[in-house]
Order: structure tokens, then C-alpha cells, then sequence
């Protein structure tokens, strides 16, 4: 779950970054400045996942980055894309992580 979270939150925040290219020439410095510091803390946090809160830093972040829509418009497209693969990342990393639970388990019963 921390490694696929990790990913999504690296990655959103280079995509951030790459948009924050385009609001240069469109926007203030407020969306510049916006959009930089979400970046920042989107890349800082997924270094936090390995803790529970991390999670939930990350999780608001979500709801950060797809406000930067207002700055953007194409990025309220875009953050919608990343807050769904950060919710799959959660699930599908839930999911991997008691099949390997269970897998150890059993090779515990075994050994």
C-alpha cells in the first residue's frame, strides 16, 4: 500500500509541477505559489506514508491538488484522475498487503 501510494503522490506532484508551467504565463503569482507549495508537500508526504497519518496528509492533499483546478481548469480533470488512483492505491494495497498476510501465515503453519 506505501509504495503504490508513494508512486501516485510522486507522480501527481510532478504532473502538478508540469501544470504550474502553464499557469505561469495565465495566472498571479498566487496560483504559482499555490500550486508550488502543493507540489512540495504532495512529494514530502508520500515519504510519510509509512506512518497512518501520512495517509490522511495525503488524502487532503487530494482535495488540494484538484482546487488548483481554479488556477487550471484542465487540472480539476486531472486531480479527479490522481484522487482515483490514490483511493485504488489504498484499496488495491489493502488488499495486497492481508494476502500476504495470509500467505505468511501459512508458510508459517508449514515451517
Amino acid at each position: 500500500m506505501r509504495v503504490l501510494g508513494a508512486a501516485v503522490l510522486v507522480m501527481q506532484s510532478l504532473t502538478l509541477s508540469f501544470a504550474i508551467l502553464l499557469a505561469i504565463k495565465d495566472q498571479s503569482t498566487v496560483g504559482i505559489i499555490y500550486g508550488s507549495i502543493i507540489a512540495l508537500l504532495l512529494f514530502l508526504s508520500a515519504g510519510l506514508l509509512k506512518r497512518r497519518s501520512g495517509f490522511y496528509i495525503g488524502s487532503i492533499l487530494q482535495i488540494f491538488a484538484i482546487a488548483f483546478g481554479f488556477f487550471v481548469p484542465s487540472f480539476f480533470i486531472m486531480g479527479g484522475i490522481f484522487a482515483g488512483l490514490w483511493a485504488a492505491a489504498i484499496i488495491v494495497g489493502r488488499k495486497g498487503e492481508a494476502a500476504r498476510a495470509a500467505h505468511l501465515a501459512s508458510q508459517a503453519e508449514k515451517g
